[in-house]
């Protein structure tokens, strides 16, 4: 049975890198990969007027959807079997659930270059937050 492994994306160069060093690797790599894209709606809705919130989160869906879709189109062109999943809430708490509650074997995050650990220590970073509240092995690309 093959591992099952986690791989959150988002929309920056730092998932961009990670996919690319993925894509290098991918002898190392088993053949399925599951992509998680978390929509974060838990800051983005405060200065929203209340009728514009469904249509924002249909925005902000359909982004995340186009996003999935063109990293595994990346994915799949280089033999990888690829699941999308796509969730709403805080990523650093919606990652390490599902990571947690669905069994992965490994958890595959990028981190931003150059944030330092000064940075994380003061503000905390969600690949740092994802990393101490895991149950799996995480690889930080």
């Amino acid at each position: 049975m093959e591992p099952r492994i986690l791989i959150p994306v988002n929309d920056s160069p730092t998932t961009r890198k990670t996919i690319d060093d993925i894509l290098s690797y991918r002898e190392r790599f088993p053949a399925k990969l599951v992509l998680l894209h978390v929509v974060d709606d838990q800051l983005a809705y405060r200065m929203i007027p209340d009728f514009q919130i469904e249509m924002v989160r249909e925005n902000a869906e359909k982004s995340a959807r186009q996003r999935l879709t063109g990293l595994a189109e990346q994915l799949r062109a280089a033999g990888f079997e690829i699941e999308l999943r796509l969730e709403f809430g805080a990523p650093r708490r919606v990652i390490p659930a599902i990571a947690n509650a669905e069994d992965f074997q490994l958890l595959v995050i990028g981190r931003k270059a150059g944030s330092g650990e000064i940075r994380d220590v003061l503000f905390g970073s969600v690949a740092n937050y994802v990393l101490h509240n895991v149950r799996c092995p995480v690889l930080l690309f």
